[in-house]
C-alpha cells in the first residue's frame, strides 16, 4: 500500500496522505486534485476502489467518421474527457468505408437509451446528404450537436473552426516569406469544410494586385496521404513554390511528393498542413500547420449538449473557433531562381 500511495504521489504531484484521503472518500479534497489522483489510478494501472465509481448521469453517443486521419481520435478524446468530467457516459462509435453507417449507428444509440447524441463530420457536413435524417431525430426530442459542419435548417447547437481564418492564416505566412504561386490541396468540395477553404482561397487570390483565378491553383483529390500525394504532384508540376493542405495527411502526402521529384522542403517547396494532428510535431520536417482548437471545440460541444439534456435553448448560431497557425520546419523563403 505504501509503494502504491507513493507512486501515486508522484503521478498525480500531491502527498501520499492526500492520496489516502481521495482512496477513502473523505471530504476536503479539491475537485482538480482529486481528479489528478483518480487520473493518476488509471494511468498506472490501478482499478479505482468502488466508493470512487461514481453513477452516470446518463449515455451520449458520439459519431465520428473513421480513426485513420488523427484528428479525430484527437476530438473524440477531447469530447469524451469533457463528457466524463460532467458525469455523462460516452459511446464512441466509429465508422469505416463498408462498415456501420451513420443512421445505422444512430438507431442503435437510440435503442440504448442515449441521451444525446454528438455528430463530428458526419452526414451534415456533406452538401450532397439529406438532412431528413437530423429532422426525424429532433421530432423526437433527441438533443444533438454538430461538429466541424454546419447544416443550415437543422435545429441543433453547431460547432466548427473557422476554415476561412485557417486559409488566411496560411496565406498570410507563405506570402510573408515571398511565395506568390501558392496551391491549395483538398479533399472533396462536397463538404462543408472543404468548400468553406476553397472559397476563401479563391477570395484570397482575387484580392491580389492584379487578381488572379483559383483554377489553376486548387487540385481535389482525398483528405488522406494518397490524396496530398497526387495533389501535390500536379501542384508542384505547375511550378507552386508553396502549398496549402486540407489536412495534416494530405500535406505529408505533399512532402513525399516533393521527395519524389528530389526536392527538398522547404527549400524548394513549402507546405502548410491543417488540423495539427497529434504527433505531427515530430515528422520530418515538423510540419508547419493550422491547428483546430480540439480542446474548446469539445467543451463548448458538450455545455451546449448537456444545456440541451436538461431543457434550456441553446443558440442555432454556429459557433466558430479560431483556429493558430504553427509554424515549424516545413515552411520556409521562396527559393531563388538560378
Amino acid at each position: 500500500m505504501r509503494t502504491r500511495l507513493k507512486d501515486l504521489a508522484e503521478q498525480a504531484g500531491v502527498s501520499t496522505a492526500t492520496v489516502s484521503r481521495v482512496l477513502n472518500g473523505k471530504a476536503g479534497v479539491a475537485a482538480e486534485t482529486r481528479k489528478a489522483v483518480l487520473a493518476a489510478l488509471d494511468v498506472l494501472g490501478y482499478d479505482r476502489p468502488e466508493k470512487l465509481r461514481t453513477r452516470s448521469e446518463g449515455l451520449i453517443g458520439l459519431i465520428v467518421p473513421e480513426l485513420d486521419n488523427p484528428v479525430f481520435p484527437a476530438l473524440a478524446q477531447a469530447i469524451e474527457t469533457t463528457l466524463s468530467d460532467r458525469g455523462y457516459t460516452p459511446l464512441l462509435c466509429t465508422q469505416s468505408p463498408g462498415g456501420t453507417t451513420e443512421d445505422e449507428y444512430v438507431e442503435m444509440l437510440i435503442e440504448h437509451g442515449v441521451d444525446g447524441i454528438v455528430f463530428v463530420s458526419g452526414r451534415h457536413a456533406d452538401t450532397t446528404a439529406s438532412f431528413d435524417r437530423y429532422h426525424r431525430l429532433r421530432s423526437r426530442g433527441l438533443p444533438m450537436v454538430l461538429v466541424n459542419g454546419y447544416a443550415e435548417g437543422v435545429d441543433a447547437p453547431s460547432v466548427s473552426t473557422d476554415d476561412a481564418v485557417a486559409v488566411d492564416l496560411a496565406m498570410r505566412h507563405l506570402t510573408s516569406l515571398g511565395h506568390q504561386r501558392i496551391g491549395l490541396a483538398i479533399g472533396p468540395d462536397r463538404y462543408i469544410p472543404a468548400k468553406r477553404k476553397v472559397a476563401a482561397f479563391t477570395a484570397a487570390l482575387a484580392r491580389r494586385s492584379p487578381p488572379e483565378g483559383a483554377a489553376e491553383h486548387i487540385v481535389t483529390t482525398l483528405f488522406t496521404v494518397e490524396g496530398g500525394q497526387a495533389a501535390g504532384a500536379e501542384l508542384i508540376s505547375q511550378g507552386h513554390t508553396a502549398i496549402i493542405c486540407g489536412s495534416d495527411l494530405m500535406a505529408l502526402g505533399v512532402i513525399r511528393a516533393a521527395r519524389a521529384r528530389g526536392l527538398k522542403v522547404p527549400e524548394d517547396l513549402s507546405v502548410v498542413g491543417f488540423d495539427d494532428s497529434p504527433l505531427i510535431a515530430f515528422t520530418d520536417p515538423p510540419l508547419t500547420t493550422v491547428r483546430q482548437p480540439v480542446s474548446g471545440m469539445g467543451k463548448a460541444a458538450v455545455s451546449a449538449l448537456v444545456s440541451e439534456i436538461r431543457g434550456a435553448k441553446v443558440s442555432r448560431t454556429e459557433l466558430l473557433f479560431h483556429p493558430e497557425l504553427i509554424v515549424r520546419g516545413s515552411t520556409g523563403p521562396v527559393p531563388v531562381l538560378p
